[in-house]
C-alpha cells in the first residue's frame, strides 16, 4: 500500500515562507503525475501545482511566481516551496500521486498565514 505523508505546515506571518514535503512510501517513478492541492474552509479543493511526466509543471494563477514545486527522485519526495505567503493561502494542503489507475492522497498539512 502506497502512503503519502505531508509535513512542513504551520503558522507563518504574511510575507513569510514555508516548505512542504511529501514523502512517498514507494518509488515516485511509479507515478506519472504528482501535485499539491489545497482546501480552505468552506471551499472546494483546488489544484496548486503539479508535475506531469512528458508535460511539465503547472501552477494555479494565484500562486505563480510565489510557489515552486520540485521533486527529489532519490528521496521519493515532492516539495512545495511557498514564498510571499498571503492570508488567502491559508488551507489544508494535500499531496497527490497519480499513475495508471492509481490515485493516492496524503492526510494533509495545515498552513495558516496570519499576523
Amino acid at each position: 500500500q502506497v502512503q503519502l505523508v505531508e509535513s512542513g505546515g504551520g503558522l507563518v506571518q504574511p510575507g513569510g515562507s514555508l516548505r512542504l514535503s511529501c514523502a512517498v512510501s514507494g518509488s515516485i517513478f511509479s507515478f506519472n503525475a504528482m501535485g499539491w492541492y489545497r482546501q480552505a474552509p468552506g471551499k472546494q479543493r483546488e489544484s496548486v501545482a503539479g508535475i506531469t511526466v512528458g508535460v511539465g509543471i503547472n501552477y494555479a494563477d494565484s500562486v505563480k511566481g510565489r510557489f515552486t514545486i520540485s521533486r527529489d527522485n532519490a528521496k521519493n519526495t515532492v516539495y512545495l516551496h511557498m514564498n510571499s505567503l498571503k492570508p488567502e493561502d491559508t488551507a489544508v494542503y494535500y499531496c497527490n500521486a497519480k499513475g495508471g489507475w492509481a490515485d493516492y492522497w496524503g492526510q494533509g498539512t495545515q498552513v495558516t498565514v496570519s499576523s
